[in-house]
């Protein structure tokens, strides 16, 4: 009796442990098709739709957090990241991607059977795809052929399983990608090696492995183009094939020696689960409890998604090919730019909170850049460098020369051959604008409204910096021009306004009109009415009263879109735009009238509608901008946001999870924890003291306390 008491205690053990459920990992909330659906409905976009809007445009594919490699599906060339989750057909993986009409290297294509040079591309199926972080499959219907790949940092790892006596082919494209090539080679060199190059705006290296042996490698042409086809021999093999491909930025030797070190005798599963893990311990540096389960997928995959750019350019063993096209090795890592005028606002410093070695190289790379070319460098509009090198450097990072930084931020700001009209900003102390008589959506002029904002905000962040490495000349002339956003601002309609040479006010001007770069950078005069990130007071001190510009601030939420069919404009709550970056700061401006409650309400409606959207839930209201979308979810939804990423300090609002754990580095820990459940913050402690009003410092969080948000 004993006995089977025994026997059945052990089996109701047995049962119960394998039908407890199995804990989810971080990496299962994410979800890297997030992003890549587009919007169509008029209601979602804001306008009756005529062509198609720009997504978020990211790729589903694989890649570790700022690496070198994103493999990933191309459903139609020069088209964002080259992955549209309405196409119904893929033409190739591809090797780098940013989500910005750029790159997308060396395509390579599994095959077999009959294909034209302009006519190999294959249809599919969502229901026979999938993606993980660091994982990406896809089932070929034309071809029989089912696509899994993973990557490691330098490295790709393709494994295809053919239907069962199907010759096994490669097409290599190299005469496209991205962005036009320049020049490209592919050659065998033994019976399962073969290697080459492509040339766009970067040449790009590659050295293949392949389990299979190599038959030879043919050329397939017609009028139009050419394509390289790597034929195997070993067909009776049920194996799959199975690819591992080094790539460097420097050689072919270097691409050879970055597989070596990073693959080698590895399986396609070990360097999966590698992945995998990896991810799991950055996404494990936030930790949120409470929140619905779509909450923690929108979070999870906005934290994922805001490591993917900049990406790795140096080899492992630190070479790296420099601005001017020299392979130099300064030991440290180096990176692309980052894209500066979106993720100044958040993503940088969310970059440097959760991997900071990462940021310092970064840093030490836009500096090596600047020291080569005489500027810092800068991007797309703008001179956002400096408020990433102020926010970074005041938040205690190190590792790189600060001197050299400061110095070529301080030329950037003084020195005409970076800033657009800088001789006219310093004279002036404004940009002015031309009065067209008959100005279009994508009319191209100074955008001088935009840049004299933000050169003031730029100037800001280089003071800073002075203050900091007690340079009192610099810092007092740069802290006089931080007010000339005010210079723009025009009484009549409470509004920043453009000016003519002359000083006089643009004459045309409809302030819910948008424009790609008149007067505003892709924005009208709403939604950069209310920038001044260093300065709020001052902002609001320009109204007649407090309640005026309550008033005024109103109006950008209230006053309906009138339909304007701008591609980079969707996502609108009245005027404001969540779908493009200039407005994405104005929420906050609440707080600085003491209507905080109301800045929650607008950040909520963000949060709640904003992300997620479309038929499928895979779209976003806008372009994720290497990340800047899906950082300002992430910090907004623990409760935080960089409302001046040059100061080390945050903006507090309410969490959507009950409790956050973040960890800032190894050995410190914060936690925030929601009290209560409605908008308004009645009450803000750290460590069990209070805080005076909605921010906290970068130094308060080091100190690993407990931070409670309690609202009613």
């Amino acid at each position: 009796m004993n006995k089977i008491n025994t026997i059945l205690i052990g089996l109701l053990v047995l049962i119960t442990s394998c039908s407890s459920p199995v804990e989810k990992r971080l990496t299962d909330y994410v979800n890297p098709f997030l992003g890549t659906a587009t919007l169509w409905d008029s209601i979602d976009l804001g306008y009756k739709p005529t062509r198609r809007a720009w997504g978020a445009e990211v790729f589903p594919g694989s890649s570790l957090p700022n690496a070198m490699v994103q493999v990933s599906p191309v459903t139609l060339f020069r088209s964002g990241s080259g992955y549209q989750y309405e196409d119904t057909v893929i033409y190739a993986f591809t090797h780098t991607n940013k989500g910005h009409w750029n790159l997308c290297h060396i395509p390579l294509m599994p095959a077999t059977g009959t294909f034209a040079p302009d006519d190999y591309k294959s249809a599919y199926n969502h229901k026979n795809e999938s993606a993980h972080p660091g994982y990406y499959q896809v089932f070929l219907e034309r071809y029989d052929i089912n696509a899994e790949l993973t990557s490691t940092l330098r490295c790709a790892y393709h494994k295809y399983t053919y239907k069962e006596g199907q010759p096994k082919k490669l097409i290599a494209d190299l005469s496209i990608s991205n962005e036009g090539v320049r020049n490209w080679s592919i050659s065998q060199e033994n019976e399962n090696i073969f290697k080459g190059f492509q040339e766009t705006g970067e040449k790009m290296y590659f050295y293949a492995i392949s389990n299979h042996k190599i038959e030879k490698i043919d050329s397939l042409r017609n009028d139009k183009k050419v394509i390289s086809i790597v034929n195997f021999i070993d067909n009776d093999k049920p194996e799959p094939l199975e690819l591992k491909i080094g790539f460097s930025f420097v050689s072919i030797e270097n691409a050879k020696a970055n597989l070596e070190a990073e693959i080698a005798e590895k399986s396609f599963t070990e360097i999966r689960d590698e992945a995998t893990d990896t991810w799991e311990d950055l996404l494990s540096k936030i930790i949120v409890s409470g929140g619905t389960e779509k909450q923690r997928g929108l979070f999870y995959s906005s934290l994922y998604r805001s490591f993917l750019w900049p990406a790795l350019r140096s080899d492992v063993n630190g070479d790296f090919t420099d601005v001017k096209g020299q392979v130099v090795n300064k030991g440290f890592q180096y990176y692309t730019d980052p894209s500066f005028w979106d993720d100044y606002r958040n993503k940088l410093i969310l970059l440097g909170m959760i991997s900071p070695t990462v940021a310092v190289d970064v840093i030490n790379s836009i500096t090596d850049k600047g020291e080569k070319t005489g500027f810092m460098p800068t991007f797309f509009h703008g001179d956002h460098a400096s408020v990433f090198v102020a926010g970074s450097y005041l938040r205690g990072l190190r590792g790189y020369d600060i001197n050299s930084a400061y110095n070529l931020v301080l030329k950037n700001a003084t020195v005409p051959g970076s800033r657009p009209h800088l001789a006219e900003y310093i004279e002036k102390g404004w940009i002015s604008e031309m009065d067209l008589e008959n100005p279009v959506l994508e009319t191209v002029a100074k955008a001088a409204v935009t840049k004299t904002q933000e050169y003031s905000y730029d100037d800001y962040a280089v003071a800073l910096l002075a203050k900091e490495l007690n340079d009192k000349d610099n810092y007092e002339m740069l802290m006089k021009r931080t007010s000339n956003y005010k210079n723009l601002f025009d009484p009549s309609t409470e509004l920043m306004r453009g000016r003519l040479e002359n000083g006089e006010w643009i004459k045309k001007f409809d302030p819910e009109f948008p424009y790609y770069e008149y007067m505003y950078r892709e924005a009208n005069g709403w939604q950069s009415a209310f920038f001044a990130p260093h300065d709020p007071e001052g902002l609001i001190a320009l109204y007649k009263s407090k309640d005026d510009f309550e008033t005024k601030l109103d109006s950008l939420f209230t006053i309906p879109w009138k339909g304007y069919e701008a591609h980079n404009l969707t996502g609108f709550i009245g005027q404001y735009c969540h779908g493009n970056q200039p407005d994405h700061s104005a929420p906050y401006m609440y707080y600085f009238v003491d209507k905080q409650e109301k800045a929650q309400a607008i950040l909520d409606s963000c949060m709640n509608h904003f992300y997620g959207m479309g038929k499928e839930g895979l779209a976003l209201s806008g372009m994720d901008d290497a990340g800047e979308m899906s950082a300002w979810y992430v910090f907004n939804a623990i409760g935080l946001y960089t409302f001046s990423p040059a100061d080390a300090e945050y903006i507090i609002s309410v969490p959507l999870f009950d409790k956050i754990v973040f960890t800032l580095d190894k050995d410190t820990k914060f936690t925030i924890l929601k009290e209560g459940t409605g908008k308004k913050i009645t009450n803000i402690t750290y460590g069990g003291e209070k805080i005076d009003g909605y921010f906290i410092t970068h130094d308060q969080l080091k100190q690993g306390k407990e931070l409670v948000i309690t609202t009613n």
